[in-house]
């Protein structure tokens, strides 16, 4: 029985590391296909020229190919998307696992649930038909179709991943942390800020991270509500294009110089992740020392 336990133990084992080397494999691969994909554009273009210009007419009879405004954009929208959705999913996230009753929190658990498993082509679509003119009318321009209608769609869409994690994080929080310092004459407020919350930030912050790339990666719902126009972010009314939506705009119909640059955008929006990850893998590591 021992053998065949261990024979068993051996074999579980192999099966998890198989399948941990293919998941790295697929990173690699996806690594390798990107620079080798992407990189004879940044060499014809010039990296300067690439990175900095602010034009891109891929389709002119003189093609430019500066993706600076997609840069600026993708930067701004995702900051924002952080600015407006970071407070209200952390502040929701403190409600439901510090004060709310039983009821009130399965129900407002299950509607976040909901707008977790909306598709973003949705978000794009209820963005086009009612934000887009709403902005157009509050704010009196010619087109509500901007960078305010892209920051608004992605601060609602990265609210699930923040409000579930965020809650998880803080309902992991010892009930001992919180005794002691209600015992201590601390009020539940300040016990929620000043000790849960502190304790629960290394979950806290990966929730945040996880709506950055959320925010970064989203290409159907910004692609509807932005205008998809090659401009520099100027104004928040401005009609932008992100790199998610410079990829997915012109990839079926791209050729030649313009299909390489176009993989040298998902190069760089692939680089943005990873460093988003190290920054979280250095922040997790630091916390845990």
């Amino acid at each position: 029985m021992k053998k065949k336990s261990n024979l068993l133990e051996h074999i579980v084992h192999g099966i998890f590391l198989i399948l941990g080397l293919i998941t790295v494999g697929c990173v690699l691969v996806i690594t390798v296909y990107l620079v080798v994909s992407g990189i004879p554009a940044i060499k014809e273009i010039g990296l300067i020229d690439f990175l900095f210009g602010e034009k891109w007419a891929s389709t002119a009879s003189e093609p430019a190919y500066g993706i600076l405004p997609f840069i600026l954009t993708s930067i701004y929208g995702t900051a924002g998307a952080i600015a407006l959705g970071v407070p209200v999913g952390f502040l929701t996230a403190v409600y439901l696992a510090k004060a709310a009753s039983k009821k009130v929190k399965e129900i407002v658990g299950q509607a976040v649930s909901m707008l977790a498993g909306i598709p973003s082509v949705v978000y794009g679509l209820v963005g086009m038909m009612v934000l887009v003119p709403g902005i157009r009318k509050i704010f009196n321009v010619p087109d509500g179709a901007s960078l305010l209608a892209s920051i608004i769609v992605l601060a609602i869409m990265i609210l699930p991943s923040i409000i579930k994690m965020s809650v998880t994080a803080l309902e992991a929080v010892p009930k001992e942390y919180e005794d002691a310092s209600l015992a201590l004459g601390a009020t539940p407020e300040e016990t929620w800020f000043r000790v849960s919350v502190p304790a629960a930030k290394s979950g806290i912050a990966a929730a945040v991270v996880l709506g950055v790339g959320r925010a970064i990666g989203e290409a159907m719902a910004v692609m509807m509500v932005a205008g998809n126009a090659a401009n520099m972010p100027d104004s928040l009314f401005q009609s932008v294009r992100f790199l998610t939506t410079a990829v997915a705009s012109e990839m079926s119909y791209s050729s030649g110089l313009q299909r390489q640059a176009l993989f040298s955008i998902a190069l760089v929006l692939f680089l943005f992740i990873m460093l988003i990850n190290a920054v979280l893998n250095f922040f997790l590591k630091g916390e845990k020392k």
